[in-house]
């Protein structure tokens, strides 16, 4: 018996597909491929574009003018007006107007954004506030955070909000840069227009205007690496040599 509602119950589901996709392609949302799945809850403002292989699940609202896709999940996620989100994840959050997602970006529940926020490409967030204008280009954390407007988030920026017992804030405020390879240990505390030195792991709070730098001081040994690597070097060479 199990087979047959099986079938219907599948069958029932694909009619409810079709009927919601011809709705929203009715209203004046633009298709290029019937490959996507939309749940009956989900929002899309005329005009709107949706590319192959997206994922709208839930209550999901997607803003007039924007494009979303391809391969790209959103459930539960609010998508302002003239924002793009590219194969990326997005789940139960708020994101602003003018926004760009992606490539590759991990949006977890309880992210705001505000206007003109850029997350790129291997970028995850988490329970965190991002201001207008702030940018984070690639390859960061951003979880239980603050972020103000107009910051710079370089390469390799991690919160580290999580001790083993306890999650903790960062606030960061209005224009910060963040150098690539930052650490910033929660809670912690950057201020208006401040700097932090890149490979800097910041622990305290950092004034408003200042440098943070939190690195040890290089140290150069001669000959040391000529030593270790001889080995390494020769085979390296003979296998040059050997036209591999």
């Amino acid at each position: 018996m199990s087979e047959p509602n099986s079938a219907a119950a599948a069958l029932a589901a694909e009619k409810q597909y079709a009927e919601t996709f011809e709705k929203h392609l009715a209203a004046g949302v633009r298709f290029i491929s019937r490959q996507v799945y939309i749940d009956p809850e989900v929002v899309i403002a005329p005009g709107a574009l949706i590319l192959p292989g997206c994922i709208l699940r839930g209550k999901t609202v997607i803003g007039p003018g924007c494009t979303v896709g391809p391969n790209s999940l959103l459930e539960n996620t609010t998508l302002g007006a003239n924002s793009t989100f590219n194969a990326s994840q997005a789940y139960d959050s708020q994101l602003g107007e003018e926004n760009r997602i992606g490539p590759f970006t991990h949006i977890r529940p309880a992210t705001v954004t505000a206007r003109g926020v850029h997350l790129g490409a291997y970028v995850e967030t988490k329970n965190s506030s991002i201001a207008e204008g702030s940018t984070v280009s690639h390859l960061t954390y951003i979880g239980d955070s603050d972020v103000g407007e107009y910051c710079n988030f370089g390469c390799g920026t991690v919160t580290s909000n999580y001790d083993g017992e306890g999650k903790y804030r960062c606030t960061i405020g209005n224009y910060a840069f963040i150098g690539c390879n930052t650490n910033l240990i929660a809670p912690v505390t950057l201020g208006d227009g401040c700097y932090t030195a890149a490979g800097s792991t910041i622990t305290g709070e950092v004034p408003a205007g200042a440098l943070a730098v939190a690195r040890s001081r290089q140290q150069n040994k001669p000959g040391w690496a000529a030593k270790k690597l001889a080995a390494y070097i020769a085979k390296k060479k003979k296998l040059k040599e050997s036209g591999r």
